[in-house]
């Protein structure tokens, strides 16, 4: 839908006023840029429709119940959850529910994995995770206060002299003894304010433009 709306505003432009043929050719640029971007998102949202379609098929040539456990995969953390043991026909079913969840089947364990991605923090992370800096000037989410050197995540080298020369010496304190993290929202926070400071946006901001 989204290239042939372009394409009538196109001509409806080209009706209105006379343009150069090098604005024509930029525009249809576009146009063809916008629908390669489409074609990719419509593969893949179905790949994993395809891997559901293929699960279920597998599913329908079980015979007995199977061991299903649910892995949760947080922002910050994991968890494991066993469900019990369940027919083909209640497997199929869970996953028609949870459309979103990933399947896979382990014959030799006779045991089906669901695998479910969360925006938000574990129970654990939302009472043990801290956001700080290691040795190497990265900014690091950590299992516990970064003295114990417990990295669960690195995410990007900051610029440390740029830190320094920007913000205040309680702020570099904090960042150094390590902040608390409690909530999905203190960790998007911390991010965003700190990817300010990463050295490849700086290095990006500092280069020259010819």
């Amino acid at each position: 839908m989204m290239p042939f709306t372009l394409w009538k505003n196109l001509k409806k432009r080209l009706r209105s006023k006379r343009r150069p043929m090098w604005t024509l050719g930029a525009i249809l640029f576009s146009l063809l840029a916008c629908w390669l971007a489409a074609a990719q998102a419509e593969i893949a949202a179905a790949k994993p429709a395809e891997q559901q379609s293929t699960f279920i098929k597998t599913m329908e040539k079980q015979a007995g119940p199977l061991s299903v456990k649910l892995h949760r995969v947080f922002v910050c953390g994991e968890e494991e959850k066993t469900l019990g043991r369940m027919m083909s026909k209640q497997i199929v079913q869970l996953l028609l529910v949870h459309p979103e969840w990933k399947a896979v089947l382990d014959q030799e364990q006779g045991t089906v994995h669901f695998e479910q991605h969360i925006e938000d923090l574990s129970e654990h992370c939302k009472a043990n995770a801290y956001m700080g800096v290691d040795k190497n000037g990265n900014l690091t989410l950590y299992d516990g206060v970064p003295k114990k050197e417990k990295v669960v995540r690195t995410f990007f080298q900051l610029d440390v002299r740029y830190m320094e020369s920007s913000l205040p010496q309680d702020k570099l304190d904090q960042l150094t003894n390590g902040i608390r993290i409690s909530d999905i929202e203190e960790y998007n926070s911390v991010l965003s304010t700190f990817s300010d400071y990463a050295v490849e946006q700086n290095q990006k901001v500092m280069k020259p433009a010819y």
